[in-house]
């Protein structure tokens, strides 16, 4: 049997959005969608988040679930001395404390919540676009690079609530790095 690592980590924030508001939007500027910050979201393996813009979207399946570190979030404002940021402009779906996600990338894991578990594959980085430089603060998009964090596939059906959870890792994992930026994926960007 694998050996895994348990974390305790607190899930924040869970947005589900049923469009796109910056993608493709260059000239228009920020589509003003409708956003939810729910206290539980379904999982459908292989799918997505349901109601979400990704779900079931053929491009998306391998990275249909965004999970970013509101400890990064705290890192790159401080860097660029502006007030805390508001984790839904993100538009990443679950916003966790507590949890070092870069090492996860390639691999499966877990999350536990409220006796649920979810299966996750962590596929890619969740790099930044250059919105958030607007959406954040001017130098938000190069600060977020390498700690953007990932894209996910879900493996199981299931449930993640908003509260304690636990992050069951095959690697272990460091979550007093979660704000650090991912040197491997750093060291790729000009």
């Amino acid at each position: 049997m694998t050996e895994s690592f348990r974390y305790e980590v607190e899930i924040l924030h869970l947005l589900v959005s049923p469009a796109h508001a910056y993608f493709g939007r260059a000239r228009e500027g920020a589509a003003d969608v409708p956003t939810t910050d729910a206290e539980t979201v379904e999982l459908v393996a292989g799918k997505g988040i349901v109601g979400d813009r990704f779900f079931g979207k053929a491009a998306h399946m391998d990275a249909a679930v965004t999970l970013i570190s509101i400890e990064a979030l705290e890192a790159m404002a401080a860097e660029l001395g502006t007030p805390p940021f508001d984790p839904l402009l993100t538009r990443r779906n679950v916003v966790l404390r507590g949890a070092q996600l870069a090492p996860l990338i390639g691999g499966n894991f877990v999350l536990e919540s409220r006796g649920q578990e979810v299966g996750l594959k962590a596929g890619r980085p969740a790099n930044p676009c250059t919105w958030m430089d607007q959406m954040l603060a001017p130098g938000a998009h190069k600060a977020m690079r390498g700690r953007g964090g990932v894209r996910c596939q879900p493996l199981t059906d299931g449930f993640l609530h908003r509260g304690p959870a636990v992050l069951v890792s095959p690697v272990p994992l460091n979550p007093e790095r979660a704000g650090e930026a991912s040197m491997l994926r750093a060291s790729r960007l000009p």
